[in-house]
């Protein structure tokens, strides 16, 4: 392992397992572009057919609510299964439930679906969206299989790639979705999602993943993947660091829930809506560059230096830009998170490697994503009303108006900055806390002691 912060070599995708890795990679970045395109077709299709802000609501929270329930399950699903057969099950599955959907559709007048009463219609909502989260385990699979394929060396730069197809994920799917349903509402999303679903299960039939063992029924946890929550509690527990890093990531995800409910609505009251579409899809393409940058020079021997720095540096900027009123400080600010947003998820993917045995990895991913995506929607809808409720009187014509409205601003659009700058600062103060802790000390020690994993 690396003893100093030299970057780590590069890949070579060209050959071996790191070959196969680019194979299930690009696999899995095609799926993951077609499933957020299902649910994003979804969003459009349903608002322009009811014109219903709650039933497009609904949708994602159905979305964070099953995947935040799921984690721990598909966890041990993956740990329980060979990997391959958990990407090739997923994609069955989400192929199976689309296709139900697809008689559904035609089979159901148009009229009753832009009744948002009908029973016809929030079945298929539910059923598209369990399809959509049936492809959940791929993206629990896939760190795992970085452990496996990638020497421990190169892993932070293959976790970069990961990022990179998150990035690519949020460019195109927008684009991809809105035509589609302009051209044929959902018929044609879901016939290409029944086709691109097809290409994958036939491309991974010829993909050899050499892997040779899974949990075993004599072993902790259920092989046959049941929920595992006390065996992968214990072994969350067993990794000294571990907790705080994921109550860490939970906190994080906690006061971003906030800040993300509200930034349509700051965005839009600096620009048009076509200018903040435009300016949302030039920052999403900043995640790509950010993965890149992490494919290409790696994260050095110390990730979770790494993943609290670069926390530290996305709240400074949360908690600066909200200071002026203007687009030309959001942007940049904005600029700076998604850019840095990959390192800091491939640092968290880079020590989890590390740390967790290979066999047990899927169910500490899976336990992450569940107490993680917790934790926003709880922010999300709280923030909402308290904003408007108490932030934007506060900021108008009370107490917050008379105090600081003279240099800072008043309105609905200083009342959001204001819980923006809060909101920053207490990301930055979390981080500085947790980058002052023993919790640090240990977990950085225990990645330092750790021995490459993969071995199967």
């Amino acid at each position: 392992m690396p003893t100093s912060d030299a970057p780590s070599p590069r890949l070579d995708l060209r050959h071996g397992t790191e070959r196969t890795f680019l194979h299930l990679l690009v696999n899995h970045g095609v799926v993951n572009v077609l499933n957020y395109t299902v649910w994003f077709a979804l969003t459009f299709w349903v608002f322009l057919a009811t014109r219903s802000v709650f039933a497009t609501g609904m949708i994602a929270g159905i979305f964070v609510v099953a995947t935040a329930a799921t984690g721990i399950w598909f966890g041990s699903l993956v740990d329980g299964h060979h990997k391959r057969t958990v990407l090739q099950g997923s994609a069955v599955a989400s192929f199976l439930v689309y296709g139900l959907c697809l008689g559904l559709y035609l089979l159901t007048p148009p009229a009753v679906f832009a009744d948002v009463a009908s029973w016809q219609l929030w079945a298929f909502i539910v059923l598209l969206m369990g399809g959509v989260i049936a492809g959940n385990p791929r993206g629990i699979a896939l760190p795992t299989l970085v452990t496996l394929l990638v020497p421990a060396d190169r892993r932070d730069r293959a976790n970069g790639l990961l990022g990179t197809v998150g990035g690519v994920s949020m460019l195109v799917t927008s684009v991809i979705s809105g035509v589609l349903v302009a051209a044929g509402g959902m018929l044609w999303v879901l016939v290409l999602a029944l086709v691109v679903l097809v290409a994958a299960v036939v491309h991974l039939a010829t993909v050899h993943v050499p892997e040779t063992r899974v949990l075993s029924t004599d072993e902790e946890g259920p092989a046959a993947g049941g929920v595992d929550l006390r065996g992968t509690w214990r072994l969350v527990r067993s990794v000294p660091g571990l907790v705080p890093l994921v109550a860490f990531s939970c906190f994080n995800n906690f006061i971003a829930g906030g800040f993300m409910a509200l930034m349509d609505a700051y965005g839009l009251s600096l620009v048009s809506v076509q200018a903040w579409g435009l300016l949302w899809g030039g920052l999403s393409a900043l995640m790509i560059v950010g993965g890149l940058l992490v494919a290409r020079v790696g994260l050095g021997s110390r990730p979770v230096r790494v993943l609290l720095l670069v926390n530290v540096a996305s709240w400074a900027v949360t908690f600066a830009f909200p200071l002026v009123s203007s687009v030309v400080t959001l942007t940049v600010a904005m600029a700076v998170f998604m850019l840095l947003m990959p390192f800091a998820e491939a640092a968290e993917q880079t020590v989890l490697q590390r740390v967790v045995p290979y066999e047990r990895q899927g169910r500490v991913f899976g336990f992450a994503q569940s107490v993680e995506q917790a934790a926003s929607p709880v922010t999300a809808f709280l923030v909402g009303p308290l904003t408007q409720f108490v932030v934007v009187p506060f900021m108008t014509d009370g107490a917050g108006a008379d105090a600081i409205g003279g240099w800072f601003g008043t309105g609905q659009a200083r009342a959001i900055a204001l819980v923006f700058v809060v909101t920053g600062i207490l990301g930055v103060v979390a981080t500085l806390v947790a980058l002052c802790s023993p919790q640090y000390r240990s977990l950085s020690a225990s990645f330092a002691r750790s021995r490459d994993v993969a071995s199967v």
